[in-house]
């Protein structure tokens, strides 16, 4: 997968990770795409570390749920350190 390719598929990853995560995580949508392109590299770092998955097709399976994992994580990572910072 290009560049371009990830791109997309970090951007779309942040996008269904912001309609799966209940409540309000902040930041806009500019912020939620970035962070999504950051959660699909983490999910494809993880998921190759753990379970040895190729991730180099577009429209596998297995790649868009370990993107979309990602950026789950990293959504719920970034709610709690602004969401904590805010309350201070």
């Amino acid at each position: 997968m290009g560049f371009l390719g990830f791109l997309l598929l970090g951007l779309i990853a942040g996008a269904l990770a912001k309609l799966i995560l209940p409540g309000k995580q902040g930041g806009g949508w500019l912020i939620t795409l970035l962070l999504g392109v950051i959660g699909a590299l983490l999910g494809g770092w993880l998921g190759g570390l753990l379970f040895n998955a190729p991730l180099q097709d577009f429209f596998s399976l297995q790649t868009w749920l370990l993107a979309i994992g990602g950026s789950i994580l990293v959504l719920l990572i970034y709610g709690f350190i602004v969401g904590r910072k805010s309350k201070a």
